[in-house]
């Protein structure tokens, strides 16, 4: 059945959380930030999250929007939903014992060739305080599935910084990253985010891709973390908002090629999988000074 453009709008159930130790500890460790910044919780100025955790508090939140669509998806259109792009903008950084809650909507679905393109907000607060700490733009495309009613908008993120969209220049830098076999399954206990095509054989090759696949939140993580490596000193504070297109996969077992290039306070970033092909394209970050 077609997507209804009448459901941008809608409410996701709210997710809350207080975030421990334990769990900065292991995000980090998950992406093998072994730094003393990323995993000594006894550094001076305190133990920080590696901002790309934001995507753990938001899968709750994601999760139902399933619920919220069943009325109009069937479970087979559903699945057919793939992450397009991940936008986050960082308030503060994120420390233990912050009491959070996160809430979501969809706020945009849109008609293209490929399917319904949609965009839910979502936005984490200090629950004691209402601060506002991170602000996630996902977006994802329901592949084959057609738009009942007009493209429908109420809010979008903010402009990319000029010049993002173009190509990188041939001197940018470059890292190779081994992805071990292993990286998707310690990557969903790590982040407690999980979706069986990216653990089980059976699954993945049922929804016909060629073997389980690397998260896109983890391949975004790990070109960021690059990035605060290169050029923050790997002071989380400094990173205010990062981006990135999802458009290929990254086959565990293979390599990944982050490459970025920075111009004043935007550094921009693409990353290529084992055969060479973009994973990631169209990334920035923008850092404090």
């Amino acid at each position: 059945m077609p997507f209804p453009a009448s459901r941008v709008g809608l409410e996701l159930q709210s997710s809350a959380r207080t975030l421990t130790t334990r769990e900065i500890l292991a995000y980090a460790a998950g992406l093998d930030a072994t730094e003393p910044s990323f995993l000594d919780d006894v550094q001076a100025g305190g133990l920080r999250a590696l901002p790309f955790q934001c995507v753990s508090l938001e899968w709750p939140v994601l999760v139902s929007s399933r619920e919220g669509m069943s009325a109009s998806l069937s479970q087979e259109e559903a699945i057919r939903g793939v992450h397009a792009i991940q936008d986050s903008e960082f308030h503060r950084p994120l420390r233990p014992g912050d009491e959070l809650r996160t809430h979501g909507r969809l706020v945009l679905a849109r008609a293209t060739r490929a399917g319904v393109f949609t965009t839910f907000k979502l936005t984490t607060v200090d629950a004691r305080s209402g601060e506002p700490v991170i602000t996630s733009w996902s977006s994802s495309i329901y592949r084959g599935v057609a738009l009942d009613g007009a493209d429908a908008v109420i809010d979008e993120p903010p402009s990319p910084p000029l010049g993002t969209g173009s190509a990188l220049p041939e001197n940018a830098t470059r890292r190779t990253i081994q992805i071990s076999k292993g990286a998707p399954h310690v990557y969903t206990e790590c982040a407690d985010i999980w979706n069986p095509i990216h653990t089980e054989r059976a699954v993945a090759l049922a929804a016909g891709l060629p073997d389980i696949i690397l998260h896109g939140t983890a391949t975004w993580a790990l070109a960021g973390l690059e990035i605060l490596r290169a050029y923050a000193d790997s002071d989380v504070a400094r990173l205010k908002r990062i981006s990135g297109r999802f458009v290929g996969m990254v086959i565990p077992g293979e390599t990944i090629e982050v490459r970025h290039a920075q111009a004043g306070g935007v550094i921009r970033f693409e990353a290529r999988n084992g055969a060479g092909a973009l994973a990631i394209d169209q990334g920035f970050a923008v850092l404090s000074e």
